[in-house]
């Protein structure tokens, strides 16, 4: 039988009240998604973290009266109704549906992302071998398209790379294949180094090419031609020192995971150590390039 999904855009101020209104209102499930592709791993105890930027689904019978769905949320919660929309669902063995979907990406002219149940279209050029898994980073969140775009328009031969927020390696592993000489995946949660680690495996790249180090361990003297940082607008202002100082005279910075409307406050802070080219934009993300002079 079909369903109909009902996906609102919330935050984790309004998100809980709207999840309870989502249940009386009839939902048989409700979700909870990632809708800026924002890392979250082990919580302090206690602590139930939701992402900045929230996506809930209500899951109903295909049946149901809509309009009175609608109205019972606006009833049940104090605050207008964020951004909403029915989706109509078909019944589907869910996991092979999901396995169909997720296939092979290319970026830019080389480089391709290839799940592990399907053979790379072209297997003369740049695969990487990567499944979706818990940490951030598969290519498929316009954010880490962007930098993987960027990453196959350079000539690494020969160049050092740091990956600063590397989530599940992705960049790493492909500047490692592109040809840098030397690269660093940096991550301030275990989990995410653990992903960076197998999926290094996985494309048969061994210590000697990817260095994989928590912050702390990155030594303060260390500078790179290339530094990329696909975060979130927040952490790279606050860490703006400590990645602007990553970057050696006349390398690059590449910093994604900001939306358009957050452009001027990144140049501002940056703008001490780098010119910036005009930002390139897929959806409402954006990416931003400097050189350091």
């Amino acid at each position: 039988m079909p369903w109909l999904q009902l996906r609102l855009d919330c935050t984790p101020h309004n998100c809980s009240a709207l999840e309870d209104a989502l249940l009386e209102a009839g939902a048989i499930a409700v979700t909870i998604e990632d809708r800026a592709d924002q890392p979250l791993f082990e919580p302090p105890p206690g602590e139930t973290p939701l992402w900045h930027q929230t996506r809930l689904s209500g899951l109903f019978d295909a049946t149901c009266n809509t309009d009175e769905i609608i109205q019972n949320l606006k009833n049940s919660v104090p605050e207008p109704l964020p951004p909403h929309r029915y989706e109509i669902l078909e019944d589907k063995d869910w996991e092979r549906e999901w396995m169909k979907n997720y296939h092979p990406m290319q970026f830019g002219r080389r480089l391709w992302i290839c799940p592990s149940w399907t053979p790379p279209p072209q297997p003369d050029a740049i695969n990487i071998a990567l499944d979706p898994g818990l940490a951030f980073g598969t290519g498929t969140h316009p954010t880490t398209a962007l930098c993987l775009k960027w990453l196959d328009d350079q000539n690494l031969h020969g160049k050092s790379v740091i990956d600063y927020g590397c989530g599940s390696g992705i960049l790493a592993i492909a500047a490692v294949l592109l040809g840098a000489k030397q690269v660093i995946a940096v991550d301030n949660d275990p989990q995410a180094l653990l992903a960076t680690r197998e999926n290094a495996r996985r494309n048969h790249i061994t210590e000697q090419q990817l260095s994989i180090l928590l912050p702390s361990q990155l030594p303060t003297d260390t500078s790179s031609d290339l530094v990329i940082a696909n975060i979130l607008a927040g952490p790279l202002i606050e860490l703006a020192d400590t990645i602007a100082q990553c970057v050696s005279a006349k390398g690059k910075l590449c910093l994604s995971g900001i939306l358009e409307e957050q452009i001027p406050q990144l140049i501002g802070r940056y703008q001490h150590w780098f010119e910036f080219l005009p930002a390139e934009k897929e959806e409402e993300w954006v990416r931003l390039v400097g050189t350091k002079p």
